[in-house]
């Protein structure tokens, strides 16, 4: 068992991106810590104001009310400054991240590697998978992507580009195809041809969908013929910017096949960004990567501490 994409030793220009990426989240939070701590006592309305930052940053108001208490403690009528208060926001939310900060473990036992990977419509998920398979194929291991999502033509010649930069091998159907039976063409391709690890796409569907989602578990079954344990990995894209709603996509979707990960994007398009925070209080399930820009490097492994440093504007 290995991990797959742990963060180098150098994180200079990987914190850069970091921190660019979360700036309109750390932007809306710091503006409001200074405005409220700025040679004030912490007070009743300073703690409230607190907490109503906290949860325009998304974080939900449990959580906005459980850090916001831990900046009160044992401090009220005293005299405390924006950097404090943000230097005790970033370790509370490092601390309650910490437990989803786990890389993706790629079995090397399981050979072809099997990852099935779901989200809604727009939230990137094709492009991540590409990106995922330019890392993977830069650590040297040999990489199949299979286009399961036929409800979109464009998602198809979307994946096969990606396969060509990644230099890997590539299976697709016809628009409006059998998505199950294309999942399992793909897996015998990839054990024929030796292949570390094999990834699937699929439709973007709404976890409301019934249909959609059926399918997603008929997916995941078919495959189970050519392989008893695979999928190996089913890991959820969720888009940064719907806010709350990604909480309740993780529950939707896990309820139609076991996640076991996942993966959170577009954090440099919303002030939300403390959604992750929300969720690590709902879910246990680890965060492997996070998006924070559209280039190859902004798809990083998740680290809580530098997260919560770039989003509450320390570090």
């Amino acid at each position: 068992m290995r991990t797959f994409g742990e963060a180098p030793p150098e994180e200079t220009g990987l914190f850069a991106r970091l921190k660019k990426g979360l700036a309109k989240s750390s932007a809306g939070l710091t503006d409001s810590i200074t405005g409220l701590f700025t040679k004030k006592k912490l007070d009743a309305e300073t703690v409230a104001g607190l907490e109503e930052a906290l949860i325009r940053a998304d974080m939900g108001v449990s959580e906005a009310k459980r850090l916001s208490a831990a900046v009160a403690k044992n401090r009220y009528d005293s005299e405390i400054t924006d950097a404090e208060v943000r230097a005790i926001l970033a370790t509370e939310i490092a601390a309650s991240l910490a437990p989803l900060q786990k890389p993706l473990a790629i079995d090397e036992g399981k050979k072809p590697f099997v990852i099935l990977v779901a989200g809604v419509n727009g939230t990137g998920k094709t492009t991540t998978i590409g990106k995922l398979a330019r890392r993977l194929t830069g650590e040297g291991k040999k990489v199949v992507l299979a286009a399961g999502d036929t409800f979109r033509a464009a998602a198809i010649e979307q994946l096969g580009v990606w396969a060509g930069r990644a230099d890997a091998s590539f299976v697709s159907g016809k628009a409006g195809g059998d998505a199950a039976g294309l999942a399992f063409e793909a897996l015998e391709k990839a054990q024929r041809e030796n292949a570390d690890i094999l990834l699937i796409d699929t439709a973007g569907r709404l976890s409301n969908k019934t249909a959609l989602m059926a399918e997603l578990e008929k997916i995941a079954r078919v495959i189970k013929k050519r392989d008893a344990s695979a999928p190996h990995a089913v890991l959820l894209v969720l888009d940064a910017t719907t806010g709350q709603n990604a909480i309740t996509q993780v529950e939707a979707f896990s309820a139609a096949v076991p996640l076991t990960g996942l993966i959170m994007t577009k954090l440099d398009g919303t002030a939300k960004g403390g959604i992750l925070v929300a969720l690590a209080a709902r879910s246990a399930l680890p965060v492997h990567f996070i998006g924070v820009g559209e280039g190859e490097a902004d798809l990083q492994v998740f680290d809580a501490e530098k997260f919560a440093q770039a989003l509450i504007g320390t570090g």
